[in-house]
């Protein structure tokens, strides 16, 4: 290799590894310090005070007094978090966050294409767009069927998840977490991002293609700092807590409106009678329409974590990258089933 040759190549790699740098610190920012990340500061530590504040009211009504050393002993993260599972979950962080995100792009479909669609297909049916509203009440009208839309597309996609045999092996990776914390909701295949984005682009450019009609393009949703309200009140709230060792419960009609940690904690649950339920991300309503409702008991319930009988290392690359994939596979050929 002659100099010029050795400093062409020298060149391209360095652009290469700017643009690497350039990638890593912009999904660093996008995932630490925007407001309505899945993962910001801000949002954990929210959570963490909610969390102190429900599990200090806890033990005051239960004991009648506070340790500041049993509260801080209540919010560390159990041991077994920081064991091998742990790890894997932090695996999927990283993959999830600095490299699997460009996913979306390889989605078959995208909410705006949809959404389009859907406007010009009942304008070509029912006429032109009424503009029933504008200003805050279609911003207002528009967030909230945003929402719906989301928890319909999230209930539909993770209820086929755990019903159909190809799917679950998939989804199965992120059961298979032997211990919850934040970071296992990155615990998710590449394949089953996928699956997930085109169910929920599905129900939310629908339903943003409706709204684009009724109202007319011009309508938003109700933003703080840039995020979805409603997003951002549950990012701040309980979202965190979901995947963690703090039993919050929600009970009676607000148990069957809301999701709280210990519905979801319940959902991943080894107890056979846990398979297949709380279904839903923020709400309980549908899966108490469709019957698939576990309300979680006022005390703390004794549960265990993971998936039982698999034979392979399930905190592997290969165990959960790879072998899902080929179970995936072979599952096509068997005959339909129904999956916890």
């Amino acid at each position: 290799m002659d100099l010029s040759t050795a400093s062409g190549a020298a060149h391209i790699l360095g652009r290469a590894g700017a643009a690497a740098l350039g990638h890593v610190r912009s999904a660093s920012a996008d995932t630490f310090l925007k407001l309505g990340s899945t993962f910001s500061l801000v949002s954990l530590a929210s959570a963490l005070a909610v969390a102190s504040l429900a599990t200090a009211a806890g033990r005051l009504r239960r004991r009648g007094r506070l340790r500041w050393r049993v509260l801080v002993r209540a919010m560390r993260p159990r041991p077994a978090v920081l064991g091998r599972s742990g790890r894997t979950d932090f695996g999927f962080f990283l993959m999830n966050t600095f490299s699997t995100g460009g996913l979306i792009g390889w989605a078959l479909l995208s909410q705006g294409g949809v959404a389009t669609w859907t406007a010009a297909r009942l304008a070509s049916v029912l006429g032109p767009s009424p503009a029933l509203a504008g200003g805050l009440a279609a911003s207002a009208a528009t967030t909230a069927a945003m929402f719906l839309a989301y928890e319909v597309g999230y209930w539909i996609d993770h209820w086929t998840s755990h019903h159909v045999a190809t799917f679950w092996e998939i989804h199965k990776v992120h059961h298979t977490a032997e211990a919850l914390s934040p970071l296992t909701n990155f615990r998710v295949h590449p394949l089953e991002t996928l699956k997930f984005y085109n169910v929920v682009m599905l129900t939310t450019g629908v339903t943003a293609g409706g709204l684009d009609w009724l109202f007319g393009p011009s309508h938003g949703r109700l933003m703080l700092l840039g995020a979805d309200v409603v997003a951002l009140a549950f990012m701040l709230t309980i979202a965190h807590l979901q995947h963690s060792h703090v039993w919050i419960s929600f009970r009676g009609p607000l148990g069957r409106l809301l999701l709280s940690p210990a519905h979801h904690q319940i959902h991943h649950s080894t107890d056979p009678r846990h398979f297949g339920r709380n279904l839903g991300s923020a709400l309980a309503v549908f899966d108490w329409l469709f019957g698939t409702l576990y309300l979680p008991s006022a005390k703390r319930q004794a549960l265990s974590f993971g998936v039982e009988g698999e034979t392979h290392d399930v905190h592997s690359v290969s165990g959960a990258l790879l072998t899902p994939m080929a179970k995936a596979f072979r599952a096509l050929r068997l005959p339909p089933s129904s999956a916890p």
